[in-house]
């Protein structure tokens, strides 16, 4: 059998991805296609959400009703830890052949296939299927490749790339069904519709399972709150911390932080340490996060208080404080001196 293997955090799982099975597995001409949950993506910080368990019931409603072509796939969670794709094909070859295997993948992984462990492997164990959105511009010669790819292509014809490891990458393009994960969980965690955006026995379960939730049930004084950030983030050497309380204006939370890293990677570090003490100290994970890779702009989201780290800068030219004018400075200081 052809068999296709789609991984991922599936948090939640949605109409996005259902949409990219059914046109996958129809292009590619695949028997099958294994939806592998991760139990930790190791290139992604942990986000507030449901348990690993959940994620794999939901999963397991969305595709249900579509067909035994689709198959639940818990390997992953079964052993724990992060989740390494090599290891995951490796345990599929024992039973399929390399020639008949598929890892499908969106543009956007594509791009960052280098920093996925033993990536070359990988090209080896497994043929690439890349999804793309339609404007999405295919690569029509090598050049435009990514530079870790190009040594490895053998031949080329328009969406189609024979590698040099005997496997090879096809280009699909999908339909236009625009869903984001991070969106979803915001809509969500506020109460706001999500119709067609998720298979209804999913909908259905995460209402019936309260999953995200707001994570300031769990947080019993914002202020307080915001104070531990601000001074964590002087012990960690941020630069000009300063705490905001928006209740009145209208803003997207009720406290904000803002501070500076001397450079992207102090910037990336602040959240990364951030992350772990306020996991430490208060047991919660933020309900998003986004722009950690980059480390110019990183906005680590626990509901009514919103964390921005900056690249110095970057900060700078955004001048966030300018647009709170209206909010009352707390005043942070640095314990320490």
């Amino acid at each position: 059998m052809r068999v296709g293997v789609f991984g991922g955090s599936f948090n939640p799982p949605h109409m996005g991805h259902i949409n990219s099975l059914q046109t996958v597995i129809k292009k590619a001409g695949l028997d099958q296609i294994r939806l592998v949950p991760a139990m930790q993506n190791p290139l992604k910080l942990p986000v507030e959400g449901p348990t690993t368990e959940q994620r794999l019931a939901m999963v397991q409603h969305a595709i249900a009703g579509y067909g035994p072509q689709f198959v639940v796939d818990d390997q992953e969670i079964l052993r724990g830890g992060k989740s390494y794709t090599i290891e995951t094909l490796k345990n599929l070859r024992k039973k399929i052949q390399a020639e008949d295997l598929f890892l499908i993948i969106g543009a956007d992984h594509f791009e960052q296939l280098h920093l996925w462990k033993d990536y070359k492997k990988i090209l080896s164990e497994a043929n690439l299927v890349v999804t793309t959105r339609p404007g999405y511009d295919f690569p029509t010669q090598r050049e435009d490749l990514p530079e870790f790819l190009k040594e490895l292509v053998a031949e080329y014809d328009f969406n189609f790339i024979e590698l040099t490891t005997g496997r090879n990458i096809q280009f699909i393009t999908l339909k236009d069904v625009e869903v984001s994960s991070s969106d979803l969980r915001r809509k969500l965690r506020l109460g706001q519709p999500t119709q067609e955006k998720l298979p209804l026995s999913v909908e259905k379960y995460i209402r019936d399972e309260r999953l995200y939730r707001n994570v300031g049930e769990r947080i019993s004084d914002y202020k307080k709150f915001t104070e531990f950030c601000g001074n964590f983030l002087f012990g960690k050497k941020a630069i000009a911390v300063k705490g905001f309380d928006l209740r009145k204006m209208t803003a997207p939370s009720e406290y904000a932080v803002v501070a500076s890293g001397s450079s992207t990677r102090h910037t990336a570090s602040l959240a990364e340490n951030l992350i772990l003490a306020v996991k430490e100290e208060f047991g919660i994970h933020p309900q998003s996060l986004e722009g950690v890779d980059e480390g110019r702009w990183v906005v680590v989201d626990y509901g009514s208080l919103i964390v921005h780290l900056f690249y110095d800068f970057v900060r700078q030219e955004y001048a966030l404080e300018n647009l709170w004018k209206e909010a009352v400075d707390l005043g942070l200081k640095d314990v320490i001196l």
